[in-house]
């Protein structure tokens, strides 16, 4: 069974982009470099995203505990996203794609805050993939501002119910489904506070390949595993 039925593709990809620094460190070079040939693959796996009909996905590009990595690799990785995000800002809106982030944001300096302010005013009207960037974001953090906003909504009083919990979330406030996959590179097999609520019935799949190797045949067999898998939520 492969992946080519377009009927067993998974609605919304995520992927926990793991492996940047071991791919610089197997080569002799600084871990910058790992998450600059990253961005590479980010771009392919973008487009074979929107080649494939995808509708969302969406990328953990840096969680709120990376703030405790050195002072000197989340500056420049900062900087990075800057760059990247104003180079991509004419190709997003030329292939009619969505761009949207999502996190802790006041974090970010007001130069990143910025250019994804305007980024994805420039791109809300597209129609095509939604490419979502989660940037200091953790998926206790989402849960505990969701928590906060069903009881400033409520006054303070009463009980919080699942479907308000689950309306609060940031996903849902940006019209955001709960991932169908769950791609996580570089050997790792876990989720590292990664949508946990939305995640609960996601199909998982892990691979060695590191960060900056996975492209467009990594990508596609993601995919063909997908569509082998049966989805049953619970029920026989």
């Amino acid at each position: 069974m492969s992946a080519t039925n377009n009927n067993l593709l998974p609605q919304h990809v995520s992927i926990i982009m793991d492996g940047n620094g071991r791919w610089a460190k197997q080569r002799g070079k600084e871990r910058t470099e790992g998450h600059i040939e990253g961005v590479e693959s980010v771009r392919a796996c973008t487009e074979y995203a929107a080649e494939r009909g995808i509708k969302y996905l969406s990328l953990f590009a840096f969680s709120e505990e990376n703030w405790g990595r050195p002072q000197e690799e989340v500056e420049a990785l900062m900087s990075l996203m800057v760059k990247c995000i104003s180079a991509e800002t004419p190709t997003f809106t030329k292939n009619n794609i969505r761009f949207v982030v999502l996190g802790n944001l006041e974090r970010l300096s007001e130069g990143l805050r910025t250019e994804i302010a305007d980024c994805m005013a420039l791109t809300a009207g597209n129609t095509g993939l939604t490419l979502i960037l989660f940037l200091s974001y953790s998926g206790k953090w989402d849960i505990v501002q969701a928590a906060n906003r069903v009881l400033a909504s409520n006054g303070g009083e009463g009980e919080i119910t699942m479907e308000q919990l689950e309306a609060a979330l940031c996903t849902r406030a940006a019209a955001i489904p709960d991932p169908d996959l769950l791609i996580r590179t570089s050997g790792e097999m876990r989720i590292s506070n990664y949508m946990l609520w939305q995640s609960a019935y996601t199909e998982y799949y892990f691979t060695d390949i590191l960060w900056p190797d996975f492209r467009k045949n990594e990508f596609k067999a993601a995919l063909d595993e997908y569509a082998k898998r049966e989805r049953r939520y619970g029920k026989v």
